[in-house]
């Protein structure tokens, strides 16, 4: 769908530039989480979000379409004000935005980006951007999330892996590019994934990578099975369909996943794998990595470690965990914030490293977030009427949890504490975490993914 900024926002912002005070000058805003799931977000999206949306020069094309709808739509369309955006600033949009380093871990609370106008006549337009902008919720609402999994298995792992840091990147893996609304909710929605980890099925996210944040191959994937390829085989010959997994794809250091439970689980790993494939796995000198894809994972991975175990062997490693020989297992079926710890603990219970197990989650990871599940909200902060800069805020006595932030804001860090402010005069403070990243209509600073993930380890 083609862009056009005079039609990406709500249909009572059409009538708001007949509603502010004739003598408004200026205007600022700010976005932020105000809390929710977890205490902190990772800022991410925004330079993608810039680079397909405000950085594109509105045309006068876009005004007469955008005119002829609203005015079907029965709401005033301001012709002189976007006249004014085409002709005298050649459809680039006079406004700054500020906003802190994509990575950064900032505790809820506090704002992340302002925004504020720079020509006086077209003072209405920071919030009219509103409601592109907000959709920033969506990729920081996701790569916090794909932190707080990154947190859970990084503990689990320096409980029981001799070199945890190696065996990070790859313990969750996106399969969400299915269950998500669009292609575009799985390029943004996956990439922000890719922040914390590096799997991924979702190549949508690999485009995104490459074309906004300067990333060849943002994550990696491995040759998988799925139901369709072994029930093509039918259950008489299931034995075949994954003999033909190993032809094909187990080679020295390889590495290749097998659903098994299209059937029975149990008899897949205890016979098929266990004993009729066993030698042929062993010899491949591949890594077999069996999936299994319905029950209570609490219940089910242990148990599937313990009989792999029993089949190829295990040896203990430097802090008494034991770590399978030639297999390995991903579960991919039922994983959430709350199932996860319960896998986790019960995997360390039975004995076993957490290498042994990856994870996998799909519409959970990418989907089952909305903009409540951090809170995020964009407010107008301040004012510039006749000359005269107002702090301005909302504070409804009905719900004072939604009170806003007022006056020219900051976000400053001082001793590794992130703090909001008001700023004391018309610079920045000299502390300040916030950069100008657009200005009148241009971007100002560009990063790299490597760089957004290093930004991310520092915390």
């Amino acid at each position: 769908m083609d862009f056009n900024l005079l039609l990406d926002t709500d249909s009572y912002k059409g009538s708001h530039w007949l509603q502010y005070p004739p003598d408004l000058t200026a205007m600022g805003a700010y976005l932020e989480s105000r809390g929710g799931e977890n205490p902190a977000t990772l800022f991410f999206g925004l330079q993608m979000l810039l680079q397909t949306t405000l950085a594109r020069p509105v045309t006068q094309g876009d005004l007469e379409e955008a005119a002829e709808l609203w005015t079907a739509h029965g709401l005033p369309f301001n012709r002189g004000g976007w006249q004014r955006l085409v002709s005298v600033h050649g459809g680039r949009l006079p406004l700054r935005i500020r906003a802190v380093a994509e990575g950064s871990r900032v505790p809820t609370g506090n704002m992340l980006m302002t925004v504020e106008s720079t020509d006086p006549a077209l003072a209405w337009l920071v919030t009219w951007v509103e409601t592109l902008l907000l959709r920033l919720w969506y990729p920081t609402t996701v790569a916090t999330r794909s932190w707080h999994f990154r947190e859970l298995l990084r503990a689990a792992l320096e409980r029981s892996a001799d070199d945890p840091a190696a065996e990070l990147p790859f313990r969750l893996h996106d399969f969400g590019s299915r269950g998500v609304s669009s292609r575009e909710s799985a390029a943004i929605g996956g990439l922000a994934h890719l922040v914390a980890f590096r799997g991924t099925d979702t190549v949508a996210a690999l485009v995104a990578g490459r074309r906004h944040y300067d990333c060849p191959m943002a994550g990696f994937s491995i040759p998988a099975a799925e139901h369709s390829t072994i029930l093509a085989w039918g259950q008489e010959h299931e034995l075949e369909a994954y003999r033909t997994m190993l032809d094909r794809f187990a080679r020295p250091g390889a590495v290749l996943a097998v659903v098994s439970d299209s059937y029975d689980l149990w008899n897949a790993v205890d016979h098929l794998w266990g004993e009729q494939l066993r030698q042929q796995v062993i010899t491949s000198g591949a890594t077999v990595v069996i999936r299994p894809d319905s029950g209570d994972p609490v219940a089910i991975v242990p148990e599937l470690l313990r009989r792999l175990e029993a089949r190829f062997g295990s040896r203990v490693n430097g802090k008494g965990y034991r770590v399978l020989e030639h297999v390995r297992v991903i579960q991919g079926d039922g994983i959430t914030a709350t199932s996860l710890p319960l896998v986790l603990e019960a995997i360390l219970a039975a004995g076993f490293r957490v290498e042994n197990v990856a994870f996998g989650m799909g519409g959970g990871l990418l989907q089952q977030v909305n903009r409540d599940s951090q809170r995020f909200a964009y407010k107008v902060s301040w004012v510039e009427r006749s000359g005269r800069i107002l702090p301005v805020h909302k504070c409804p006595v009905t719900d004072p949890a939604k009170t806003s932030k007022a006056g020219v804001l900051d976000l400053i860090r001082r001793g590794g504490t992130y703090r909001t402010v008001v700023r004391p005069g018309a610079q920045p403070d000299p502390d300040s975490c916030l950069e100008t990243v657009f200005e009148n209509g241009m971007l100002r600073r560009h990063c790299s993914l490597e760089e957004v993930r290093a930004r991310a380890m520092q915390g």
